[in-house]
């Protein structure tokens, strides 16, 4: 993996002050709701959709990329920093207080059916932005930024994100076992109800497993997705008693129009791009080839960085302000606000992107994660054989296996560093104090950063 690292005397972020755009989204809203309040300008009300789809495009385009990462004896530095935390934070209570405003001004009978649109659609970008709040916090550590990531998710109705992407995600991303991982030849609109429907699934069968491990049932109130979905139906039950029924279709219509924001994004990220089996039948590690990224500054600046999308896979629990551009890793031709509009047309994604997906493979797609129902017809197009028959191609690499040893109390995770100690087992998961790291299930991964499987796992002198 090459990287181009900032030149490390002297070492300070630049971008510092400029993270402060990915918060200032919900206060734009704020202030676009204050600003038709003082001047009836309807189209201020349209302030969401024409930010993600016209300023921030034209933005990308005009500011460029940056490939510079900092150097890494400032990671620690840069993760240890309060405010980029406090950067994260901010967003949450702009987003409820818009949400709730948005709410009442829309069923306040002040409103044309024109601005109840535009302002359906603004208050679904901030909430659809805010899914990628969550996923900030959700992948941390602390049980704060957990329960934040939670809170977050609520007017989306989409809380199983928080499990679903965490461990069924980032364990699956770029195989044809993940609903979040877009196949070539896939429109965006075949793909959203597959990912809408796969991932709620996903997330279910997560906590199920958890939960039998409990000796508990899955409709019991540990189940993550129920408290995720429980806080949804509350909020949304609060704002319909007060406000009536059309509060309620409000709230729908932007959840899902927010839901499929993240949705598109998923799309562009991992679109065609495949992991190889290993002999064993495990995937192979993910790597910096199986993420599209992009380095195109202002959307980075307005989401979290999340376009560095990469490492993020490599190192899940590292905070956005430390994330690495590496030179390997595919790009997109711009940054995802500019690609969402080309998603919604397959004619015009597929003239794009086919080509990026065919020469990232080297002109073999049998390297590529391909619509089964599409491949025949795509390898001729190509002019590509087909010689694996659309079974994932195998890797020659030694397979990875745990250490022997068996005498070990205490095993840690080489990405993350979670460790497993025997002592105290991990009762959120269903290993209760003194279970043996022998007698974790072979599917188990760690419980922090969801990439390393156990057999990944190394064992720790302490």
């Amino acid at each position: 993996m090459t990287t181009i690292t900032a030149n490390e005397t002297h070492w300070s972020d630049g971008k510092r002050y400029l993270w402060l755009f990915s918060p200032l989204v919900p206060f734009l809203g704020l202030i676009a709701i204050s600003l038709y309040l003082a001047t009836g300008w309807s189209t201020l009300l349209w302030m969401g959709p024409v930010l993600v789809y016209i300023i921030i495009p034209l933005a990308d385009l005009i500011v460029g990329t940056d490939t510079t990462n900092p150097p890494e004896t400032a990671v620690s530095q840069l993760e240890n920093d309060r405010y980029y935390r406090a950067i994260v934070f901010t967003y949450v209570p702009a987003q409820l207080a818009l949400t709730v405003w948005g709410v009442w001004l829309a069923t306040s009978g002040q409103l044309s059916g024109w601005e109840i649109f535009g302002l359906c659609f603004t208050v679904g970008v901030i909430n659809g932005i805010a899914i990628n709040t969550a996923h900030e916090l959700g992948h941390k550590k602390s049980g704060a930024e957990r329960w934040l990531a939670k809170l977050t998710l609520m007017p989306a109705a989409y809380g199983h994100f928080f499990i679903e992407h965490n461990k069924g995600h980032h364990v699956n991303v770029a195989t044809p076992d993940d609903p979040a991982s877009s196949k070539m030849g896939e429109s965006f609109w075949a793909f959203l109800p597959r990912t809408v429907v796969g991932s709620a699934r996903s997330a279910w069968n997560i906590e199920k497993k958890r939960l039998n491990r409990l000796d508990k049932s899955v409709w019991s109130l540990e189940n993550e997705n129920l408290q995720a979905w429980g806080m949804t139906l509350v909020f949304f039950g609060v704002l319909t008693v007060w406000l009536g029924w059309p509060a309620l279709v409000f709230l729908v219509i932007q959840a899902a129009y927010g839901a499929s924001l993240l949705e598109v994004v998923n799309y562009l990220e991992h679109y065609g791009l495949l992991r190889k089996k290993l002999p064993s039948g495990r995937y192979e590690r993910c790597q910096p080839r199986h993420s599209w990224n992009s380095n195109h500054i202002v959307t980075n600046l307005f989401l979290y960085q999340l376009q560095r999308h990469s490492d993020h896979h490599a190192h899940p629990t590292r905070r956005f302000q430390a994330l690495r551009h590496f030179e390997d890793s595919p790009q997109l031709p711009s940054g995802y606000a500019s690609l969402l509009l080309l998603a919604y047309f397959p004619p015009l994604w597929r003239k794009v992107m086919d080509p990026r997906v065919v020469a990232h493979h080297g002109g073999d797609l049998n390297q590529a994660n391909i619509l089964p129902s599409k491949r025949k017809e795509i390898l001729a197009r190509w002019g590509v054989e087909d010689r694996t028959g659309g079974e994932v191609p195998l890797v020659e690499t030694a397979e990875e296996t745990a250490a022997a040893s068996t005498e070990a109390k205490a095993w840690h995770c080489p990405g993350c560093g979670y460790v497993y100690r025997q002592s105290e087992g991990c009762e959120a998961e269903g290993f209760s104090p003194g279970t043996a790291f022998s007698l974790i299930p072979d599917d188990w991964c760690c419980p922090d950063c969801g990439v390393r499987d156990k057999v990944d796992f190394k064992p720790l002198r302490e």
